[in-house]
């Protein structure tokens, strides 16, 4: 699943789209998932999707930027 969390596996959840007049149609929400580079358990530096309430509460380490060679 492309829409997930790395840390938690959060997913997109579905349910209705209920109008006034009380139709319905399927819609989906998507969590609010943002682009992170962290270390993982064996050190290697990825780069993975993440939700927010993950990345306020800490649950993954973020890679130190890298620094570029001066000449």
């Amino acid at each position: 699943m492309a829409r997930m969390c790395y840390v938690c596996g959060k997913h997109p959840g579905s349910g209705n789209k209920v109008s006034h007049a009380n139709n319905k149609s399927r819609r989906r929400w998507l969590p609010n998932l943002q682009p992170a580079r962290i270390v993982d358990a064996e050190g290697v530096r990825r780069r993975v999707r993440v939700c927010t309430s993950c990345l306020s509460a800490n649950k993954i380490t973020k890679a130190p930027k890298m620094e570029m060679a001066q000449s």
